[in-house]
């Protein structure tokens, strides 16, 4: 059961790509899961995130601060810049273009450590990026995205620095306490936790893109080219800064994974509570998680047939 529960979250672009292309079609099979039910499928994803960091895992930072600090750098460095350049280049409207540089200013998201894993990259060192760009992202996307984004609209940094604490830091922070004081609970709910985690996303996606299925439709080419660049970019320049520190070739790809992977559930969560005025803030975020997912799984594929090939 435990393996069958696995292969279905690895297969969570599938599930993410089916969902959000069924609700441009059929939007009122996801549009019931709205309001405060996204919030919460976001806050059981972060908890989710939580239950698997350990405080031996804060420690191990310090046995390895300079791969950490490249690729939160690298997170916090390329992808908002990207993303800001990416809206100027194409002209996004407003609410699109804010979108887009929010979702870029997003810390890393936990699927980087599933296709870390299948592209044979360093998983360990996966999750230690995510841990800390998630904690570092408390401060980090609030001032980036009120720098980046504070030229299409009025951005309240105080606002989206709490709704970041809200759904990022307490649930997180309570997984790690369970983790801890309840190992018998995590033991039992952590083989189906990446699933679950998995289908929220799914559901969160498939809500705010079925939410605005006929804008999506509308603006299809330039989001979708928007949010396409923005990945590849990631994936492409998160290698190349790594390897300007000459750091492993394991460490590149793992970095390349961090920086391309972002966690588009919290930046389309933050995206409804920051920006409500601006219906189509959330909807980079919802396609991003579609598009960041089935290239680092492409990405990941390869690497992993390439490893094979040169062990043979």
């Amino acid at each position: 059961m435990i393996q069958l529960f696995n292969r279905l979250a690895n297969l969570f672009p599938l599930w993410v790509l089916t969902c959000s292309g069924l609700a441009l079609f059929y939007p009122q099979w996801f549009t019931w899961f709205s309001g405060r039910m996204i919030v919460w499928g976001l806050a059981v994803i972060m908890i989710a995130m939580g239950i698997t960091l350990s405080i031996d895992d804060f420690r191990r930072v310090a046995r390895m601060p300079r791969q950490v600090m490249i690729g939160v750098a690298a997170q916090f460095i390329i992808m908002p810049f990207l993303g800001w350049g990416i809206a100027r280049g194409l002209a996004l409207e407003p609410a699109l273009a804010v979108g887009l540089i929010l979702v870029a200013c997003c810390p890393g998201g936990t699927a980087s450590n599933v296709v870390s894993y299948i592209a044979r990259a360093d998983v360990a060192l996966s999750v230690l990026m995510t841990m800390c760009s998630t904690f570092a992202a408390v401060v980090m996307t609030p001032l980036l995205t009120k720098w980046l984004a504070g030229a299409y609209v009025p951005v309240d940094t105080w606002s989206l620095f709490i709704n970041t604490v809200q759904v990022v830091i307490v649930p997180v922070m309570l997984g790690v306490l369970l983790n801890r004081y309840a190992p018998r609970v995590v033991t039992f709910v952590l083989p189906v936790a990446p699933l679950v985690s998995v289908i929220f996303i799914a559901l969160i996606c498939a809500s705010i893109i079925g939410a605005n299925a006929r804008t999506v439709l509308d603006s299809a080419l330039p989001l979708f080219t928007a949010v396409a660049l923005l990945h590849i970019g990631g994936f492409g320049l998160g290698y190349l800064m790594a390897r300007i520190f000459n750091l492993s070739e394991l460490s590149c790809r793992t970095v390349s994974i961090e920086v391309g992977m972002q966690n588009s559930g919290l930046g389309a969560v933050l995206a409804r509570s920051t920006f409500p005025q601006l219906a189509l803030a959330p909807v980079p975020s919802a396609i991003s998680a579609s598009f960041h997912s089935i290239i680092g799984s492409i990405l990941a594929a390869w690497w992993r047939l390439h490893a094979a090939r040169r062990n043979s």
